[in-house]
């Protein structure tokens, strides 16, 4: 029922929603809200107010919600439902006050429709000579403006706009800092596991502006993002200590394959050849702990494999993907007046075929079909579940002639037609 009241609102709010909203939005993605700070920051350093909205799920406003949900009848008496139902904790039901349904497939929409409006509240309050640019992913939220006092009186009005939501900043989450220069001991921010960063360069290396010495503006993971990647590795690792090296391979790629999937439109390349090295060195313990006795060479030859050009780790039919394999690709940012519900199918097909968190074989069998399913010709969107299927029926055999992109339930219907 929640899905069914999230397709009638969406479409209507969609064409609502501000330009530089992109959490829990269809077509949006983090990696737009990044392109975002780059083309804001990438020719003026600026002032950066990284702000985290403190619980924000569990105490909006059910009254704040409901006046601005405004829908019919039927539509706003399931949602007051909604927000009312008592959660069962143990042998105590709980009664909320505030907040929306913790894991409801509506919640993101309906938290988006709470903060609606806030960056125009800023962004008429900002004066024109320092013009603010506010970016938020859901409860995540940047404000850039090049002048400190006008960002602090901006940060009050952000504040005071909340308040009517029943919302506030989180005070050990909330700081001001400059993308160039220290500021308050900091440097950059960090960002959806991003850090935004700008640093000095000679004038030779860069455009300057206004005379200023010049600068680069960086964008790479960040440090607690590489961290937290590291420590799910070498869980993963310990797990198979006694498993073959097939099943350490395939509990592996995929967890690499997504990580460099999401940071492959950033400065990377140096944080993916090191994480090659340190994979290497915790592979070479896993296989020191199976054969404590045996030599490095054996254990070199008995693991890894000739594989083009560099030894890889692999069994001679499963090899372990690298980091640096992985290509750096720019992102192009969304419009921001755009909606996939607003018929304009070519531009939402082309952009589903350079979305960065889709693999190269996706991407290509889109290109190849125009961006429709081989079975119902119908175009793709970007939240469709998507499927390669195999003409031959042998899924072995992976050559594109073979290869054919269908949504999900047209997959399923072939198999089903196969077995009947």
């Amino acid at each position: 029922m929640q899905a069914l009241v999230k397709q009638t609102l969406e479409p209507e709010w969609e064409a609502k929603f501000e330009p530089n909203s992109y959490g829990f939005r269809v077509g949006r993605s983090a990696h737009d809200a990044i392109e975002a700070i780059f083309n804001a920051i990438c020719l003026k350093p600026k002032y950066a107010l990284d702000a985290d909205i403190e619980k924000c799920f569990d105490r909006i406003s059910h009254d704040a919600l409901a006046f601005k949900l405004n829908a019919i009848q039927p539509v706003m008496q399931l949602v007051r439902a909604w927000l009312k139902a008592g959660i069962v904790d143990g042998d105590e039901t709980i009664f909320p006050e505030a907040g929306t349904p913790q894991g409801g497939v509506i919640s993101p929409l309906l938290a988006n429709v709470a903060l609606h409006g806030l960056e125009q509240a800023i962004s008429q309050t900002a004066p024109r000579k320092h013009r603010a640019i506010v970016i938020r992913y859901a409860d995540d939220l940047v404000i850039l403006c090049a002048d400190l006092e006008t960002l602090i009186k901006l940060k009050g009005v952000a504040e005071e706009w909340l308040a009517t939501v029943g919302l506030h900043f989180k005070p050990s989450k909330t700081r001001i800092t400059h993308t160039l220069n220290e500021h308050a001991g900091n440097v950059g921010f960090d960002f959806l596991g991003f850090n935004v960063r700008q640093y000095h360069v000679g004038k030779h290396r860069t455009r300057t502006y206004r005379g200023e010495p010049g600068f680069k503006t960086i964008i790479q993971p960040s440090k607690a993002a590489i961290q937290r990647h590291h420590q799910k590795i070498g869980e993963v690792i310990r797990q198979h200590r006694g498993a073959p090296q097939k099943a350490l391979i395939a509990a592996l790629n995929p967890i690499i394959r997504g990580w460099t999937q999401y940071y492959r439109t950033c400065v990377a390349k140096r944080t993916f050849s090191t994480m090659d090295y340190q994979m290497s060195r915790k592979l070479a313990c896993w296989s020191q702990r199976r054969h404590p006795v045996k030599t490095m060479g054996w254990r070199f030859r008995r693991y890894w494999r000739w594989k083009k050009t560099r030894m890889s780790f692999s069994d001679g039919q499963n090899t372990l993907i690298c980091y640096v394999d992985t290509p750096i690709r720019r992102h192009v940012k969304v419009k921001g007046d755009k909606s996939p519900y607003d018929g304009d199918w070519t531009y939402w097909v082309q952009r589903l075929g350079r979305d960065p968190t889709k693999s190269n074989r996706m991407i290509r069998l889109l290109k190849q079909q125009n961006g429709q399913c081989s079975i119902c010709g119908l175009y793709f969107t970007t939240e469709d579940v998507m499927e390669a299927h195999h003409w031959d029926g042998n899924r072995q055999n992976n050559r594109y002639a073979n290869l054919a992109l269908l949504h999900a339930h047209c997959h399923d219907q072939i198999h089903g037609e196969r077995y009947q």
